[in-house]
């Protein structure tokens, strides 16, 4: 069982995001069944390895490194190649490739599928991100009409579904941190999420989108976009209700008669039970197991499949072009 070193540019408030947070809830998973620790390469951080020290003093055989931050990753990559290396990938759509040599275990079926098309030759896992116990239906009176959370909600919802919507409701628009963001949910009837627009601008998608299930999971109706990851457990009219519907008129409309009369729509225990700490962990030792063989494997033997290239892509379709004419003219 190889130990776990967790790559983060660093772990104090600079770098302080949803990515950091939940690789962080990940080695505490991992640590429940086998060593693993944080490695900084970024910074340096008091009672953390920084990588370069480790680089420079270790035989890294018996370790795997978990690299996660999107950016970082083509780096990272090229820096760690002749050691056991595995991505963890949230968003999907960075402008990178990465060798058959490394595995990746994604935390949504949409990101599972981008990386299935983008790299055939590696091998991938699912490995979803967790909603703690503390999301659950507390069957509390809810006086909060509609919820918002102001980052990364788009442009029509801030500017003119939110406007509308306090002509005939009570709406809490939340910009900074929630400690109990749980209690929050349980108070709100309704919750509003609209995160297309942001992720466009950032060229990547949305990884997993935890903050609807977080609320479904609370007994709030959800009106949501389903872009990215939010597609692997929102089901338009079963489940949540799609956000920015048409017209601002029909959003509004929609809303209110939620509203007066809300339907018993919501995420089963059997849904969350994949994103529940039990499974996760059980589906991580599964993981690991197999890449510990896997990296057993590599050492001894190269890679011996056909990268599918841009030139070899072009290749075979050329090739395929050229097989239909010499079929239809030349019998």
């Amino acid at each position: 069982m190889r130990k776990l070193y967790f790559l983060l540019p660093g772990t104090d408030s600079k770098f302080a995001c949803g990515g950091l947070f939940a690789e962080l809830k990940t080695l505490n998973f991992v640590q429940q069944f086998r060593s693993a620790e944080v490695v900084t390469y970024r910074q340096r951080e008091k009672g953390k390895l920084f990588i370069n020290d480790l680089l420079n003093d270790q035989n890294l055989d018996d370790v795997i490194f978990v690299i996660s931050w999107g950016f970082h990753i083509a780096e990272l990559a090229a820096k760690l190649k002749q050691y056991n290396v595995v991505y963890h990938a949230h968003s999907a759509g960075y402008k990178f490739s990465l060798p058959a040599s490394i595995p990746v275990i994604t935390v949504s079926r949409n990101t599972m599928g981008y990386w299935g098309q983008k790299s055939p030759n590696s091998l991938i896992y699912y490995l979803p991100n967790q909603i703690s116990d503390e999301f659950k239906n507390l069957h509390l009176e809810r006086d909060i009409d509609v919820l918002v959370q102001a980052r990364k909600s788009s442009e029509y919802l801030m500017q003119e579904l939110i406007p509308a919507l306090q002509k005939h409701c009570k709406v809490l628009v939340v910009d900074s941190y929630v400690e109990d963001i749980a209690g929050l949910f349980n108070r709100a009837k309704v919750y509003l999420y609209d995160s297309a627009e942001y992720w466009a601008q950032q060229g990547v998608s949305e990884g997993f989108g935890l903050q609807p299930m977080e609320a479904l999971a609370c007994g709030c109706q959800v009106f949501s976009s389903v872009n990215g990851g939010l597609s692997d457990y929102l089901d338009p009219g079963f489940n949540c209700y799609k956000i920015a519907g048409y017209s601002l008129e029909y959003d509004v409309k929609r809303i209110l008669k939620v509203l007066e009369s809300p339907r018993a729509i919501a995420l089963s225990e059997e849904v969350l039970s994949e994103y529940r700490s039990e499974n996760i962990i059980k589906r991580f030792q599964v993981i690991l197991d197999e890449l510990d063989e896997f990296f057993d494997h590599k050492m001894h033997h190269p890679s011996n499949i056909k990268s599918l290239t841009k030139i070899r892509a072009v290749k075979l379709f050329t090739h395929k072009i050229y097989s239909k004419l010499k079929k239809k003219y030349f019998r």
